[in-house]
Parts: C-alpha cells; sequence; structure tokens
C-alpha cells in the first residue's frame, strides 16, 4: 500500500465548527496570544489560560467530526494513512483516523508546568475532567497545565513528523495557511516526484516552487474531490 501523509491545519476542523485562530473574527482577535499560547503568559496569569483551554474543551463536546475527517479515515483502507496535524483537537481520532501526529499537543491532555514534555506527566482526561482547576497537580507536585505546544516551545513531534514525510508517496494539504513553522517547513522533505495536493478554499502561497494540485474546496467537499483524484 502507498504512503498517504496529510498535514492538516485549521481549516480542516473549521465546517465542524471549531473557532480558527487566525480568521476574521477567530479567537486570537478575543484573545491576544501572548497571554494564552506563550510560557510568559502562563506565567503571568495561569488562571486564565487555564480556564481559556478549559472552554476549549467544553466546546470540543458539542462538534462532531466532519465529512472530510470521515474520508480521510476511510482512506485507511487503501492507503497507509499518516495525518499530521497542527490541531489540538481529537476530531480525526474521533472519525477514526488510526495514526495521528499532532504537532502542537492535544487539548484533551494535560501535563506538569515544569517538565511538560515528560511523558510520566502527560495525562488524558476523561470529559467528566475538562474543567481543571488552579490546585490541580500533575505527579510531580506542579501545577496541572494543558498539554500544549505553546509559541517558544519547542515542537517535539517534528522529527517524527519529518520521517513520516519522506516516506510519502502521496502528500496532502488540507486547511493549513503554511505560516506557522516548522509545520509549514515540512513540504520541503516530501520527495521529489511525490504528487503533492492542497485543499483550501482560499488562496495558499507555496513557496517550494514544486508542482502542486490544487483543490479550491473546504475540507469535506475538498477530501471527496481528493478521493476521486487518486482513484483515476
Amino acid at each position: 500500500m502507498k504512503n498517504l501523509v496529510v498535514l492538516t491545519g485549521a481549516g480542516m476542523s473549521a465546517e465542524s465548527g471549531i473557532s480558527t485562530f487566525r480568521d476574521a473574527g477567530g479567537l486570537w482577535e478575543r484573545y491576544p496570544v501572548e497571554q494564552v499560547a506563550t510560557p510568559q503568559g502562563y506565567a503571568a496569569n495561569p488562571e486564565l489560560v487555564i480556564k481559556f483551554y478549559n472552554d476549549r474543551r467544553r466546546q470540543l463536546l458539542e462538534v462532531k467530526p466532519n465529512q472530510g475527517h470521515i474520508l480521510l479515515a476511510g482512506l485507511e483502507k487503501d492507503f497507509n494513512v499518516t495525518v499530521i496535524t497542527q490541531n489540538v483537537d481529537n476530531l480525526h481520532e474521533r472519525a477514526g483516523s488510526t495514526h495521528v501526529i499532532h504537532l502542537h499537543g492535544e487539548l484533551t491532555k494535560v501535563t506538569s508546568s515544569l517538565d511538560p514534555n515528560n511523558p510520566e506527566y502527560i495525562r488524558e482526561l476523561r470529559p467528566e475532567e475538562y474543567e481543571v482547576r488552579m490546585g490541580d497537580k500533575a505527579a510531580d507536585g506542579s501545577q496541572l497545565r494543558p498539554f500544549i505546544v505553546w509559541f517558544g516551545e519547542p515542537v517535539p513531534m517534528i522529527e517524527t513528523a519529518i520521517d513520516y514525510v519522506r516516506k510519502a508517496d502521496i502528500f496532502v494539504i488540507i486547511g493549513t495557511s503554511l505560516n506557522v513553522y516548522p509545520a509549514a517547513g515540512l513540504l520541503y522533505y516530501v520527495p521529489d516526484g511525490t504528487p503533492v495536493y492542497l485543499i483550501d478554499p482560499k488562496e495558499v502561497a507555496i513557496s517550494s516552487g514544486r508542482k502542486v494540485h490544487v483543490i479550491r474546496m473546504g475540507a469535506s467537499a475538498g477530501v471527496e474531490e481528493l478521493k476521486k483524484m487518486l482513484s483515476q
């Protein structure tokens, strides 16, 4: 089976009703990124940051995977599918995707404030535990923090993602502006001659100089179209 590697961003989950950060009316307009998505913001006001991610988790209970997520999971019948996502939601998993690499962390997990990437301290929350409070402690005694890669922090899964991209027979980009590094740089590791598909209703600037099959549609319609193209 061919290796199909998919990079997904906020546009993948937009149809499910998850607010994107960058679009007009997006979360960054309501919450400055410095306050809720940097180590400095967390140090300055941990209570605000913890509440922000509690609200994001509550939203997960109200949304469902969209047709795009479901169709991507269905491609596992014909391909070795690896989903590399910049999203912190769990919609790929809920749709049935079995191999998902989260570059920017996972909303449903919490970890130590002192040693966030230590697997000993990373813990999956059950839905009834989604409300984290000040004073809730990790196993090392520090405050539980969201298991999210904030701006300015290293991206621990990037090397793993690069390894899969290097072996891609088909590479697909869905719903990402390719503005956030290191994720945006993954395109440079796609082998020469590997077809690249881009699914996005908006124009996305691709600087690598490679030929890209552009599907100007949202995630659900775009993955439907991709399926047709791959089956020809």
